[in-house]
């Protein structure tokens, strides 16, 4: 019996004597009811590769297994895991975590029963891991104590026993600080194109946000980027209170979708021990597109642009677990969203925003003439607004949206020339205030500006 097979608790055969039974008389009652423990038959069933198609694997004799669960499929080179993705003519169909290379017919498959669950705890903070738990960043495994069993498919809290969304938190962005408010417990999207600053803008969030935990999940990430998001947009101080979990863009589908189970589960945690936690996803998009792919590789029909139903099904189920908790805790989430040719109206999109509590869109215009970070005032909304601003604040905020939607409107003919200056004294102020508000909207990423500083510095474009 090889070493895989010892660690599974498995035996060469299906069944397999465990020892002998002695019945000595002068045994004690514990003792005699030990060797008759010993004396039973072990056995654990287990089902045989019949065919391999595209992603999934195709096994019969497996029995009784729940849609979800996981199972093993025995390879040479060692246990591969697998899930649970559908049935069809007396055949289980599995979609294995790892590439399919060395699957052959009658391997043996063995079930895993238990619901996907995973423990974590405190020594997960300043770690990398992937998504099936396992450490990237070299510094040793995790802890294997303390701390909880975290559902990776938990359903979200109850809507009437959450909590209300709290107090605005301080993002350390000056932007979100003031136009865009992102309060404890909201969810917000990023809407933008590749390119144009999503990761440097979470990594400000992670850096200056007074959150308590940040939670990462980076899905379908290029490979080469996830060390320059780490060191470079990251940095150290803002990776020692978070934690990031990665499944680059060359992973299999199902380990895409699995790091965003688990990527919500680790914010769960930390939710409910109380903490006030920052979740950042980027991107929903690749979560879908892998959730499309598991879809019709389990023939779902596709629907619009190719997404099948399960797609739209599993967004909402996965994005309303952040929040309110039920406790002190909660999750303020951050999503990014990758539109495909600026195209707001795209089916992912349309979606989430429809989940979201408001939706920032970063502009490839203003990230090409150097405005970062690139958010589009105009095209973004919180939906926390007024509800989380000071009655002194709300109308900054709207006199600030009047000034840049006059400036908009008037641009081309203020480039051109065209505008004659004292034709209209609400152009005329765009006008002139219009460079010191571009100043208080930029930042650089090594900047963090607190609440106080931000609401002073717009203030400051009206009150100079």
């Amino acid at each position: 019996m090889d070493f895989t097979q010892r660690s599974l608790g498995l035996s060469d055969k299906a069944t397999d004597s465990l020892g002998g039974a002695s019945s000595a008389p002068t045994l004690s009652p514990l003792h005699e009811l030990n060797t008759q423990l010993n004396a039973l038959q072990a056995a654990r069933r287990y089902g045989r590769v019949v065919g391999v198609v595209g992603l999934t694997v195709q096994v019969a004799g497996l029995g009784d297994v729940a849609l979800g669960n996981r199972a093993v499929i025995m390879l040479p080179g060692g246990p591969l895991p697998a899930e649970v993705i559908g049935y069809s003519a007396g055949t289980t169909t599995l979609m294995p975590f790892g590439a399919l290379a060395g699957i052959g017919a009658g391997q043996r498959v063995y079930p895993d029963d238990t619901p996907p669950m995973q423990r974590i705890n405190q020594s997960w903070l300043g770690r990398v891991v992937n998504g099936l738990a396992e450490p990237l960043d070299g510094k040793g495994p995790l802890a294997a104590i303390g701390g909880a069993l975290m559902p990776l498919r938990a359903p979200p809290p109850p809507a009437f026993t959450r909590s209300p969304v709290g107090p605005m938190l301080d993002t350390g962005v000056r932007v979100l600080n003031t136009i865009l408010p992102l309060c404890e417990g909201q969810r917000l999207g990023i809407f933008a194109g590749s390119g144009v600053g999503k990761s440097v803008l979470m990594g400000m969030l992670a850096r200056h946000s007074q959150a308590d935990v940040n939670v990462i999940g980076l899905i379908g990430e290029r490979g080469k980027e996830l060390n320059e998001f780490l060191l470079e947009q990251l940095g150290a101080d803002g990776l020692a209170r978070s934690v990031v979990v990665t499944a680059t863009s060359d992973e299999t589908p199902l380990l895409k979708r699995q790091a965003a189970y688990l990527t919500m589960a680790v914010a769960e945690y930390f939710r409910d021990c109380g903490f006030k936690v920052l979740l950042m996803m980027d991107s929903v998009t690749r979560l879908a597109q892998a959730q499309r792919e598991i879809g019709l590789a389990g023939h779902e029909p596709p629907t619009t642009r190719g997404y099948t139903p399960s797609v739209f099904a599993e967004l909402p189920r996965l994005l309303e677990r952040a929040g309110p908790g039920v406790g002190k805790g909660s999750i303020s989430a951050i999503f990014t969203v990758l539109v495909e040719g600026s195209d707001m109206e795209e089916p992912v999109a349309d979606a989430v925003r429809g989940i979201l509590d408001g939706h920032i869109v970063l502009s490839r215009e203003l990230a090409e003439r150097g405005h970062f970070p690139a958010v589009d005032v105009l095209q973004s909304v919180s939906r926390m607004v007024p509800k989380c601003l000071a009655p002194a604040q709300y109308p900054l905020v709207q006199r600030t949206r009047r000034l840049l939607a006059t400036y908009n409107d008037m641009a081309e003919l203020i480039r051109l020339g065209a505008y004659t200056q004292g034709a209209d004294a609400s152009v005329d102020e765009a006008i002139a205030l219009m460079p010191a508000l571009e100043k208080v909207l930029q930042q650089r990423p090594d900047e963090g500006a607190t609440q106080a500083a931000s609401w002073q510095a717009l203030d400051g474009v009206f009150h100079a």
